[in-house]
Order: structure tokens, then C-alpha cells, then sequence
């Protein structure tokens, strides 16, 4: 260790008039804010506008890169040591969702202290947001109702031991090119989020810890590289590190298990270790990210690869994760690249069966978690009916009737190029496989089978002999609604089927926003070193919330009434 003394890492929130004045009543005017609903992943509008910004952020994101000009910003180190020479600290990621999961993770969070299986858990004087910290993309409403209000309802001010946050930004924090991110959590007045002082300078962090731990936070743009500042940072953080120093390394992304599709993914992390902390004899013991949304650790021979992404998004499965790992994968191209070592899947939660079982949920949550996604393919089935109604009777029909169908040919390129399309969406990374090919091909010949079957129906009965345009309004009536039903539970049935190979995982679960068993985790670092990880579960969040009667100044504003956390 050199003798310059690292900063203290925890400005002393001060907390304006909102968060001092507590809310009469559950009321966005009273909140200050407006609670949402999960982001409906399935809503047309929103997959146009998501693909949009990911396409945008691939070809654009150099240009729209801040981190060239953090070089300018704060370049100290922070220490963090809690009252007895230890110290608590909470991670949590992917957190900006729906009100109801964000809020029952940020109040578990805020308590004074938890009790999970016995143990006495205090709340802890550093929090760690590991990226994704809003959806569907950054900005700063968004932020506002999705992430700093439900955690400014959850811990209004700051308590005695004044904890400290910092934060990693995911791949929606990068959709705005980290502009909404740098003005909430890398300010340098009005430094508090809630009752946590925000403690960072830059988009990526270094925080000593006690008995020679320290916490490094990254910040790779997605996976695409560190650029030279940040590198520069950490050069001078890796000059404070020892033999004896371990370290705890936060991440935006998996890569350890993306790694096992995309052989590339893990590059830039692995870089960073063997360049950076290696060279000074540390050892990285802990590897930390989000992104996932589940709980899942890997353990190796001296290193634990921990996921935690429960912090409010939808739930991802764990069904399909690879029982081994082999990091950094050997058919990697780079040519240096570290030695490689295997890691066993040690747990996981929700467990094998149980998000397996979620998966069976698609049916029902579908159609009703993604109204317009069902709307538009009860448009798209109208359309291709009409369209093999005209074919089938050989009518000519009028000119308004001609103008208003859609050729058949038309249609049916539509439709298959869609569900090819949906089976490997142009924005998911990796390539496309033969297994990709075939399930989308069958989910398309299945739909237009499905809209066969539903031309022959209607042409039993009596409106498609009506007089035009009458035809066309019991159509869109009656037989969109019908069709877009029936269609949205074949694309279930796809989903399922294709979740068994690997393809659309995401959207098999996205599509259900499941808001139940998420997820955070309580580190403990004891004053002689010892590290202990609790990974904390919420098997069921609240749907239904009171004003807290406690009426002091760091209770939660809301209290949640079945909250569970085994």
C-alpha cells in the first residue's frame, strides 16, 4: 500500500424538502414521483423502439462513449469500513422495473436489519447497484419513477452510519449514452440517492475495503471494451494493491456464462486481470454481475462467480444454465488470454424445477402481460385471412375491396420472415444456428397453418358474403380479437418448445414478466478478513401497500403487507 490515504467514500447526504416531508397518502403528488408497471416486453411499440436504441447504441456507441471525457472527473480511491472494523455491503442489479418488485427489494434493503435463517443481518453501510438501474431505457423520468423514487420511499433520508452507494452501469443505462446515469449517481453537489450518499466520481469505481479486500467496479460499454481512462484509473488503483490484497471485481454482465456461446464475451474481463491485477499478486476472489436475472453461483478453486440480477426485472431461468464452466473458454481467439480453470454450478435460484415449472406459465400470461403484442397478431391473422379468403372464393370484388387486401404472397413473407426472425432477433448477439432455422421455420409454417384453418372457418359462415365493407368490419371485430388469441397460444407453445433447445429463453420468460422470486445479496467482510456472502430471497414481492405508521425520519414511507424472504 503507498501512503496516500484513499478519500472517504461518504459524502454527507443532505436531503431536500421531499424526502424530509413525509406523504399523506399513496399519491404520485405525494410521492413525488409515479410508480409504473413492469415494461410489457412484448409490446410492439416497445420492441420497435428497443431494436431501435440497441441498433443505435451498436452503431453509434463510439460516438455517443462519455468515458473519453471522464479522464476530467474525480480519479481517487474510497475506503468504506463499517464502526467494529468490518464491514456490510449489499449488492443488487437490474432494478428499475415494475414498482411493486422494485419496491419489495429496495424496502428489504432499507430495514434497520433482516433476519434470514436464523441470522442477524444489520443493513449495510455500502450499496452496490450492479447495472440495468432502469428500463426499458435510460432518461430521466425514467430513472425517476423506476429507480430513485421507489428507493427514496424505501430509505426517505440518511441514517446514522450514513451509507454509501455506488453503481455500475448495464446496457440500458447505456441506451442514452450514460448520460441520464453520469447526472444521478457521479454528481459533485446534492450527492444523495434516498438516504444513501452516491459516492463515485466516475462511471467505474475502486473502494478499498477492510483486512485487504477492495472493490472494483467496471465499466465496458456492453462488453465492447475498457477504454483508456478507465484503464489509466485502475492503473493507479493496482499500484495500492498487495499480494495480500483480495479483490471483489463488479461487472455489468455474466461473460463466465455467455462465454459458453460467445467464446469472445469474457475478453475483456479476463484482460483486465491478467493485465491489471495479476502483475501485483492480488487475487480476484469474487466475480459479481447483474444482467441475469436470477441467482446463480459458479465456484472454482479460489474464485466464485456469483449472478444476482433479482433486483426487480423479470425473472430469467435458471433451467438451462450449463452445470460446468470453463473460464476463459479455450476456443477463445484471443492469443493471450489467462490460464484456463473449470467452475461448477454450486447454486442457483429459483432452483431447476421451479423455473422450469414458470415456464409452463407462458399460456396464461402472454396474451394478458402483453395485450398488444396479442392485438397485433390478431391485425397480422386478419389480414392473412382476408387476404386467403380472396384467393380461395377467386373473387375479384370491387376497387375499394382490392385496394384494402394485402396480396396473399404478401402476406405469407410476412409472416414466415417474422417468426424467423423472432426465433434470433437481429439485436440478440451470437449467430444463427441451425436449430434457430428450423424452430423458426416450423413456428412460421405452424401460424399460417393457423390462419388456413381460420380462413376455412370464417368462409362457413355467413359474413364474408355481406356487402364490402361489412365483411371487413366483422372481420376486425369479431374474428381479429379471436385470432389473436388463439395465435398468441401458439406463440406460447413455440416459446415453450423452442425454451427446450436453447432458443428465445428470454422471451419465454420476458413475456410473463414474472415479478416473483428475485434477489439480492449481504456481504460481509469480518475485521480479520473473512468473507461471507448471503444471498437474500423474495419469493413472493407485494402487490399491496400501506402508509407506514412509524413516522420517523428513515422509515420507508410504504410498508409492504407479504413480503416474504426465506
Amino acid at each position: 500500500m503507498t501512503d496516500e490515504p484513499p478519500r472517504p467514500a461518504a459524502p454527507e447526504a443532505h436531503p431536500g424538502e421531499r424526502a424530509t416531508r413525509r406523504p399523506r397518502k399513496i399519491d404520485p403528488q405525494e410521492l413525488g414521483f409515479t410508480p409504473r408497471r413492469p415494461v410489457p416486453w412484448l409490446a410492439p411499440l416497445l420492441l420497435i423502439s428497443t431494436g431501435l436504441r440497441t441498433l443505435l447504441a451498436m452503431l453509434f456507441g463510439a460516438y455517443l462513449d462519455k468515458r473519453e471525457l471522464q479522464n476530467a472527473f474525480g480519479d481517487g480511491t474510497f475506503r468504506q469500513v463499517g464502526p467494529d472494523g468490518g464491514l456490510w455491503l449489499d449488492y443488487v442489479a437490474d432494478l428499475g422495473d415494475g414498482f411493486d418488485a422494485t419496491y419489495s427489494v429496495a424496502y428489504l434493503l432499507a430495514q434497520p436489519e433482516l433476519t434470514v435463517d436464523g441470522h442477524r443481518l444489520p443493513r449495510a453501510q455500502t450499496l452496490v447497484m450492479g447495472g440495468d438501474q432502469v428500463y426499458p431505457a435510460a432518461g430521466y423520468e425514467a430513472y425517476e419513477d423506476r429507480c430513485k423514487g421507489p428507493y427514496q420511499s424505501a430509505l426517505p433520508v440518511a441514517p446514522p452510519e450514513k451509507p454509501t452507494l455506488f453503481a455500475v452501469p448495464g446496457n440500458h443505462d447505456w441506451y442514452d449514452g450514460l448520460t441520464a446515469f453520469l447526472r444521478l449517481f457521479v454528481r459533485t453537489r446534492d450527492r444523495h440517492f434516498g438516504g444513501w450518499g452516491t459516492g463515485q466520481s466516475r462511471s467505474y469505481f475502486a473502494v478499498e475495503l477492510p483486512a485487504g479486500w477492495w472493490l472494483l467496479g467496471l465499466d465496458d460499454q456492453s462488453g465492447s471494451y475498457l477504454d483508456d481512462p478507465q484503464l489509466t484509473y485502475f492503473d493507479e488503483v493496482a499500484r495500492k494493491l498487495t499480494p495480500e490484497s483480495k479483490v471483489i471485481l463488479a461487472v455489468p454482465a455474466p461473460t463466465w456464462v455467455k462465454a459458453v456461446d460467445h467464446p469472445n464475451a469474457y475478453d475483456s474481463i479476463d484482460y483486465f486481470i491478467r493485465t491489471l491485477v495479476a502483475p501485483t499478486g492480488a487475487q480476484v476472489r469474487v466475480l459479481v454481475s447483474g444482467d441475469l436475472h436470477h441467482y446463480a453461483r459458479y465456484a472454482g478453486a479460489d474464485r466464485q462467480l456469483v449472478t444476482c440480477g433479482g433486483g426487480g426485472a423479470y425473472l430469467y431461468p435458471t433451467h438451462r444454465l450449463p452445470e460446468k464452466l470453463e473460464v476463459p473458454p479455450r476456443d477463445t481467439l484471443t492469443r493471450r488470454a489467462s490460464n484456463t480453470r473449470e467452475y461448477d454450478l454450486a447454486a442457483r435460484y429459483p432452483d431447476k424445477a421451479r423455473s422450469r415449472r414458470y415456464g409452463w406459465g407462458i399460456f396464461a400470461r402472454l396474451p394478458f402481460r402483453n395485450p398488444g403484442f396479442t392485438t397485433l397478431l390478431g391485425t397480422l391473422h386478419t389480414l392473412l385471412m382476408l387476404a386467403m379468403a380472396g384467393v380461395a372464393v377467386q373473387r375479384v370484388g370491387t376497387t375499394e375491396q382490392r385496394l384494402f387486401s394485402v396480396p396473399l404472397a404478401i402476406m405469407l413473407v410476412v409472416a414466415m420472415m417474422g417468426a424467423v426472425f423472432f426465433a434470433k432477433p437481429p439485436t440478440a448477439g451470437g449467430k444463427r444456428h441451425a436449430r434457430h432455422w428450423i424452430l423458426g421455420v416450423a413456428h412460421g409454417l405452424a401460424q399460417i397453418a393457423l390462419a388456413a384453418g381460420g380462413t376455412w372457418v370464417w368462409l362457413q359462415l355467413p359474413f364474408y358474403d355481406w356487402p364490402w365493407p361489412l365483411p371487413a368490419v366483422a372481420a376486425a371485430v369479431l374474428y381479429g380479437p379471436v385470432s389473436g388469441l388463439v395465435a398468441s397460444q401458439l406463440v406460447a407453445l413455440y416459446l415453450l418448445v423452442a425454451g427446450a433447445f436453447g432458443v428465445n429463453l428470454n422471451e419465454l420468460f420476458a413475456a410473463q414478466g414474472i415479478e416473483d422470486s428475485k434477489a439480492f445479496l449481504r456481504f460481509r467482510i469480518d475485521p480479520d478478513g473473512t468473507l461471507t456472502i448471503y444471498p437474500i430471497a423474495v419469493d413472493k414481492v407485494s402487490h399491496d401497500w400501506q402508509l407506514n405508521p412509524d413516522q420517523s425520519p428513515t422509515a420507508s414511507w410504504l410498508t409492504p403487507k407479504n413480503v416474504e424472504c426465506p
